[in-house]
């Protein structure tokens, strides 16, 4: 069964805890949705809006994707597959590294 869906809410204690973690604080944007005229610079509640939209649709689907199996692959096996390599540009590079 899938966890409900965060509230708004729950969705923003998590963006500005995150965001403060980057040193980023978004009460230096101005209040409101209109932008500020002098920098440009979008109001808070349409940076909110943006990110709480991200999170719910770009987040959940990088975390729902899964390595595709390889053939022949059984499917007891197939949790272990977050341990494989990640697939490189030039595997020979590495293949190097690894002797």
């Amino acid at each position: 069964m899938a966890p409900p869906a965060p509230t708004d809410a729950e969705l923003d204690t998590a963006i500005r805890a995150r965001l403060a973690i980057l040193g980023i604080d978004l009460d230096q944007l101005p209040p409101g949705t209109t932008a500020d005229p002098e920098t440009g610079a979008p109001g808070r509640d349409t940076v909110m809006a943006s990110l709480r939209s991200f999170m719910r649709g770009s987040v959940a689907a990088l975390a729902a994707y899964r390595l595709p199996a390889p053939d022949g692959t059984s499917p007891a096996a197939e949790p272990a597959l977050s341990q494989q390599r990640a697939p490189m540009l030039y595997p020979s590079i590495g293949t190097e590294w690894r002797k």
